[in-house]
């Protein structure tokens, strides 16, 4: 595929594993930002240059549509992380066939799988930014510097030129579950909170919280409760907001997510926590709350389908009084069962995150092409599982999924749930591990990807489409 311009045609070149940005200009003037190997062909001039970081700022100057914009002004929103740089190409063609009308955001990825894969937040951006040359995209699309939790980690986003950034105070969020009293609800840090316990009582006790389905009388335990579950985690929340805005050069927008904790958000938190932000001079367009039980990686969901959908009901509620963000879904791959249900419980203002199931759609096509390197990756992840797990909402036993892969199908073993969780969670120690020769799996696994992208294209096209179609779906009107 090729990107156009009035003066400038770029496109993505194969030789086996190496790629290349081949552009051909009409006049020399328009090749001169970028870096690489110029010659003239005809009345043509061509230029042959690395996927560079100079070359992907040179085509985003170019290319409008190569600039990362807000999502805000789109009711349906996917973000389809890539944590192998490889994965655009495909996610994209997925938009164009199955989603759409829905926003793609194509460059998304947290600081921590940043940092757990030697990626900077410039070279996500570069990849998605190569990947959509590649597929001839100029349609737009949104980047997510997701679940921050620190102001160097927002610095880097900015830097790289990030819009949406997920701001993620969940190490702040309190365990309530033995209960509070008064005194716990006093050591927070009203002044902080501009605030006192006196006046956050009078705002809130006693009020009646309508959540769509139903109504619920606040009393002062609840308050209390929310407060000391969530106060300092408002305070952390203000703490990025304010780094982010005051130090943004371009537009921005802004995620709350308190998703990543072992505790439901309970309708009257989500309240208080919009609350709270707004009062101190917050504004977002997407908010990620708890949910209720049943979100595992990699897996379609396992929990109650009608207690989420009045749990998601309720949560959109409460976002339509705060004039109407979006209920954003993380740990969002692979649900295909319940999407109809998100989509018609938030009327459509809906946001989704999915990552590891792209890395997945890479790990099929290594099976497919190199069954050595892909044992190699099994049986790092077995292994890195059983000390990860803890960390991470899943269930899969590894005892359940063979040691030895001799006359095992390595296709329908990626697709059954117990290994699907596993190779999720292993991503990272395999792709910084090394084979039985010593040399670098993250190196081989592009290897092989890369020399067969058409396929790896074709697997993600189908696999993320299936996620895109209900969310194509969705009301446009409010």
């Amino acid at each position: 595929m090729t990107l156009r311009n009035d003066s400038l045609e770029a496109s993505i070149r194969y030789d086996g594993s190496a790629r290349s940005l081949q552009l051909v200009a009409s006049a020399a003037d328009a090749l001169t930002a970028f870096e690489g190997q110029a010659s003239a062909a005809g009345d043509s001039h061509v230029l042959t240059g690395p996927l560079s970081t100079a070359n992907a700022r040179a085509l985003q100057t170019a290319f409008p549509a190569l600039r990362p914009q807000k999502i805000s002004g789109h009711r349906t929103s996917v973000g389809t992380g890539d944590r192998t740089g490889l994965a655009t190409p495909g996610q994209a063609r997925a938009f164009a066939t199955q989603g759409p009308g829905v926003m793609p955001v194509l460059a998304q990825q947290s600081i921590r799988e940043m940092d757990r894969l030697g990626r900077s937040a410039r070279s996500v951006m570069d990849d998605a930014v190569f990947g959509l040359v590649e597929a001839g995209w100029e349609s737009g699309f949104g980047a997510d510097c997701d679940h921050i939790k620190t102001t160097e980690g927002i610095d880097r986003g900015l830097e790289a030129g990030f819009v949406m950034f997920t701001l993620d105070p969940g190490d702040l969020v309190a365990d309530v579950t033995a209960g509070v009293s008064a005194a716990d609800a006093e050591a927070l840090p009203w002044d902080q909170l501009e605030d006192s316990l006196e006046d956050l009582k009078k705002r809130y006790v006693g009020m009646t919280l309508d959540v769509g389905h139903s109504q619920i009388e606040v009393t002062e335990q609840d308050v209390l409760t929310a407060a000391v579950k969530y106060g300092r985690a408002v305070v952390e929340s203000m703490r990025l907001y304010r780094h982010v805005t005051d130090n943004a050069q371009h537009e921005v927008e802004i995620e709350f997510a308190v998703d990543e904790t072992k505790w439901l958000t309970t309708f009257f938190e989500h309240f208080y926590l919009a609350s709270e932000l707004k009062r101190l001079g917050a504004s977002w367009f997407s908010f990620a709350p708890r949910y209720v039980d049943g979100f595992e990686k990699g897996l379609d969901f396992l929990g109650d389908t009608e207690e989420l959908r009045l749990n998601l009901e309720a949560h959109h509620a409460i976002s339509e009084q705060f004039g109407g963000y979006k209920i954003s879904l993380h740990s969002g791959s692979d649900k295909f069962s319940i999407y109809p249900l998100c989509v018609e419980a938030t009327q459509g203002l809906v946001h989704l995150k999915t990552s590891g199931t792209s890395y997945l759609c890479g790990v099929e096509v290594v099976a497919a092409h190199d069954p050595e390197l892909f044992s190699a990756i099994w049986d790092i992840s077995r292994a890195s599982y059983v000390k990860a797990r803890a960390s991470y909402q899943v269930s899969a036993h590894e005892d359940r999924t063979p040691t030895s892969l001799a006359g095992v199908d390595l296709q329908e073993l990626i697709r059954s749930s117990d290994a699907r969780q596993i190779l999720h969670v292993g991503y990272g120690d395999s792709l910084n591990g090394t084979d039985a020769a010593g040399a670098s799996i993250h190196d081989r696994f592009l290897a092989v990807v890369t020399e067969n992208q058409a396929q790896h294209s074709d697997v993600l096209a189908a696999h993320i489409g299936q996620h895109l179609a209900p969310f194509a779906a969705a009301p446009t009107g409010r």
